[in-house]
């Protein structure tokens, strides 16, 4: 498909540069087949039904971004993808001054050697010392808020709570997977109180969900890998939950690319852990979920091509027409969709 069929233009003040206070105030647009309500997250319980599920991702944010130097060059390095033990694929600034061989220092008694790089452009770098990455780390690196924030502020003390979601568990993302921000303990327990599920799974976002679609045809598009993994038993009680006519409503679209990837062709999802490289574009068939909880995604972007193909990409354009107008605030700290076909 031509990616042009999925731009749109978003005024600039509708990008959210911090999250709503508290989490659980931002609106929700409800979109149910083509029709379109506006809600407040806080009436989630109020529109699902007991025995459906949410599935949560628990991956944890690390703090990836890094500033360093190679002799009297600058280099920024956003690490997006564990190679190793001590090794991790990263997206270079500047990276015309870093060779395979090179040691960047940066700082806190933290330096990376540059081993290679991949065809696009990403370099692998082996961290030196014995302390686990993620210690090292805590000492150097700072919160990854996403670029469209990032460049508009620095990042601050409370990015460090506000990017993280209540679930997260796991450590080993660079980015929050940011449908869950919107939850708090309240919401929880409105959600228990009506008979509605929870379960989680593990897929650690990686910095690749930013990268743009440079293509001008989504069929060649090559998508970006991240790893993930669903146990034997939360598979078993996801399928018992499904085979009770409980919907499986995914919260954000990491949890939807993993159990899609973790589907058999006939919707029963089997134990996953590795890699999934999905892109899921209109004329997808969805095998696993039964909804979806998200924020408003950028245009021409990987993310709205696949709520496009859960909705239909007419739906899906007159909802962000709606949202612009009424002013919902957009991407990883704006407002909240949620998608019922």
């Amino acid at each position: 498909m031509n990616v042009d069929l999925f731009d749109f233009d978003l005024p600039p003040d509708r990008i959210a540069l911090r999250p709503a206070r508290p989490r659980d105030a931002a609106r929700m647009l409800l979109v149910e087949g083509a029709t379109l309500s506006d809600r407040r997250v806080t009436e989630l319980a109020d529109v699902l039904r007991p025995g459906d599920v949410l599935v949560f991702n628990d991956t944890r944010v690390i703090p990836a971004q890094l500033e360093g130097r190679r002799g009297d060059a600058r280099v920024g390095v956003t690490l997006h993808k564990r190679a190793g033990l001590r090794s991790w694929w990263a997206f270079v600034r500047n990276a015309k001054r870093v060779r395979d061989g090179d040691l960047v220092e940066f700082g806190q008694g933290v330096s990376a050697t540059a081993v290679e790089r991949d065809a696009a452009g990403a370099i692998r770098f082996d961290f030196a010392g014995e302390e686990p990455v993620e210690l090292l780390l805590e000492r150097a690196g700072h919160m990854p808020l996403p670029p469209y924030i990032a460049s508009k502020r620095p990042t601050d003390a409370d990015d460090a709570a506000d990017y993280q979601t209540m679930f997260a568990r796991e450590a080993g993302a660079v980015a929050a997977p940011t449908a869950a921000l919107h939850f708090t303990d309240a919401m929880i327990a409105a959600l228990d109180a009506k008979g509605i599920q929870r379960e989680t799974l593990t897929l650690h976002v990686g910095a690749g969900t930013f990268l743009p679609v440079k293509v001008d045809d989504t069929a060649d598009h090559r998508m970006h890998a991240e790893w993930g993994r669903i146990d034997q038993a939360t598979a078993d009680r996801l399928n018992a939950a499904r085979a009770a006519a409980g919907r499986l409503i995914a919260v954000g679209t990491t949890s939807l690319r993993l159990l899609e990837s973790a589907a058999r062709a006939d919707g029963v999802i089997e134990p996953f852990e590795g890699d999934t490289a999905i892109f899921i574009t209109p004329g997808y068939r969805f095998r696993a979920i039964d909804g979806l909880m998200t924020n408003f995604h950028l245009p021409r972007s990987t993310l709205f091509m696949l709520v496009s193909a859960l909705m239909g990409l007419d739906v899906m354009q007159a909802a962000y027409a709606h949202a612009i107008a009424e002013h919902y605030r957009f991407y990883s700290y704006g407002d909240a969709s949620l998608l019922l076909p």
